[in-house]
This record gives structure tokens, sequence and C-alpha cells, in this order.
């Protein structure tokens, strides 16, 4: 297996380098020359911090979870800068999860009016979503990602070692973006993702690969629609329109972001087979897959079967939402269409 695999991509004039590899870089190769410098990270994350920083360098340790993406936890990363003494010449690196990464690039985006950022991604949902493209924010008013920017990091790390001790649930959560991304890549891709077989402790050969896929192809997307204005980055959010609202209505941090994308895939498919733009052939298989992996896919899912008023409620407020109007990412024969 090739140690390293390493793409450039161009975000509407941010330029964003991606490296996917087995082992965690050197502190030399992640913080360069930096003398001001800022790690964030969780206290899942803490270790692999401490192992990327010079003694110097301070580090931010956040509470972890979904619970953490507050208002809170940035006003801590922006006083742990200004003590530090960081200029608009620091560099802010963030070491962890989705969670850390959306906290530590907003953060960037926004101490002294934007300082250099940099990922270093440690779950397998932000190795195949969260750490590409610049989405960054935090969850406010008990809806998720409401205040954000676009903020794409200058370098993101995947060390697939960082996955050896990533705990079940985290497996399941990141698992449902990379079936995902597949369903919206081609049919190899997703073949791919097929033949890990349901497994959470998959190959690290097609785990690297499918990895890999996942950069290239989100990567691609993103360059082409950087701030999701002319529909195509759009696309990515198969899923999400159901997915967060369960999220919203279960409860912030009740179940995991990829639990509910996952059931949110299986809703979006039966809504394009009732509107006959997806294939009962593909529902199916959609659907065959993420319950393979251990998904709850029956509607309604067990955390809102009281609370229909609060997931209907929830999906009407949308932040995807145009002219008033849902949008939904449907699987279409081959990939997904937005209606």
């Amino acid at each position: 297996m090739s140690l390293l695999k390493e793409y450039l991509f161009n975000f509407g004039g941010a330029y964003s380098r991606v490296y996917v590899r087995r082992f965690l870089p050197p502190p030399e190769a992640i913080l360069g020359e930096s003398s001001q410098a800022l790690l964030i990270c969780d206290t899942h994350t803490e270790a692999i911090a401490r192992r990327i920083a010079f003694p110097e360098v301070p580090i931010c340790v956040l509470e972890s979870g979904e619970k953490a993406k507050t208002w809170g936890s940035l006003e801590k990363i922006i006083r742990s800068a200004r003590d530090a003494g960081l200029g608009r010449d620091g560099l802010f690196v963030g070491v962890g999860g989705g969670v850390v990464g959306d906290l530590s690039g907003f953060a960037a985006s926004v101490y002294m009016r934007g300082v250099r950022f940099r990922l270093v991604s440690t779950t397998l949902l932000g190795m195949v979503d969260a750490a590409i493209g610049g989405k960054t924010g935090f969850d406010l008013l008990g809806i998720k990602n409401l205040v954000g920017s676009f903020y794409p990091a200058e370098e993101v790390h995947l060390p697939l070692e960082c996955l050896d001790t990533l705990p079940p649930a985290e497996w399941k959560s990141g698992m449902a973006e990379l079936i995902k991304t597949a369903v919206l890549g081609d049919g190899e891709f997703l073949a791919l993702v097929k033949s890990l077989g349901g497994s959470f402790s998959p190959d690290r050969e097609a785990l690297f690969e499918c990895i890999s896929r996942a950069a290239a192809f989100k990567g691609g997307i993103v360059e082409r629609d950087p701030r999701e204005t002319g529909g195509e980055r759009a696309l990515l959010n198969l899923g999400h329109t159901f997915g967060h609202a369960l999220e919203s209505a279960a409860g912030l941090g009740v179940l995991s972001h990829g639990e509910a994308v996952a059931w949110g895939m299986v809703r979006a498919s039966e809504l394009g087979l009732f509107l006959g733009l997806t294939p009962r052939e593909r529902a199916e298989e959609i659907a065959g897959i993420v319950e393979s992996f251990g998904y709850e896919t029956r509607a309604p899912h067990r955390f809102i079967k009281d609370k229909t008023a609060d997931f209907m409620r929830a999906l009407g407020g949308d932040k995807k939402k145009k002219a008033g109007k849902l949008a939904f990412v449907l699987p279409a024969g081959e990939g997904a269409v937005l209606t």
C-alpha cells in the first residue's frame, strides 16, 4: 500500500492541500516554521495533539462531542489565542474530528479577521467529509451549524494511524458519510464500499483507497462550486435534510451525525421512489448497504416516535431552503438530483 496520496484543490482562490497517509507526520510537517501557533483538540484527541506540539506551542482542549459545538467553545479558542499572543500571522491547527474541525476553522476565520488554518483529521467522518471543503461553524438555537463560514484549511492531514483506536460509535458516524459519497460517485467506488462487508474494522488497504477516493471526489465537487451557489455542491447533502431534522428533534448529540445521515439517505430514497426519480433497484441497493452496517432505517426513527411535531418543525427550518421551499437531494439512477 502506498503510504501517501496528495491532492491540491483550488476552492475559489483558496488553495487546500490534502494528504492521505498511513502515519501521523512529524510536528515540523504540520506546524512548519510558524512561531505563532495554537493547537485545538478535544479530550479524546489531546494525546495526539501533544505528539504534534512543540514544547512552546499552546494547546486548547475542548470537551468532546456535539454538545461542545457551541459559542462557549468558540470563545475558549479565541481566548486561548489571545492569551498566547497570537497575531494576524498566527496559525490555528485543529486536531480531531468534525466538531473540532468546524469549531477551529470558524475560529480561524474570525480571529483578527482571519488567520492561517490547518487540520489533522482523526476520525473517519472527518477524513471522508468534514475536513475537506472549508465549511465551518457551530450549533445555535438548537439548530445544527446555524452559524458558520467558508474557510478551507490550507493543509489537511488524514493519517489512518489515528483510526486504529477509533471507537465503534465513531466508525458508525463516519461510515455513513463514506456510503453517501460512494452513492454520489461511480459504480466502482460503491462496489469498493460494499466490499467492506458491513465491517467497522475494514482492511486498511481498502480503507485507504476509500478515503482517497472520497477526498478526491469531494474536493472536485467543491472546486466547481466552492460556496454551494451553483447547485453541484448541494448534492453532498444527500441524506442531510432528513438527517439534520432527526438530530435536532432527537436532541443534538443524542445520536451521531452518521446515524442520522444513514437514516436520512433511506428516507431520501423513499421520497425519490415516490416521485419517480429514484429507480426501485437503486433505492433497494442503498437501503441494503445502509442496513448491512447496522444502521436503523425504519420510519419513524426510535428517537422521534413521539416527536413528530419537533421533527417537522426542524425539517421546515432547514437552512438549505431556496425561496422559502425545502430542497431535497434524491438518489437518481446514477448519482443524485436536487429537487
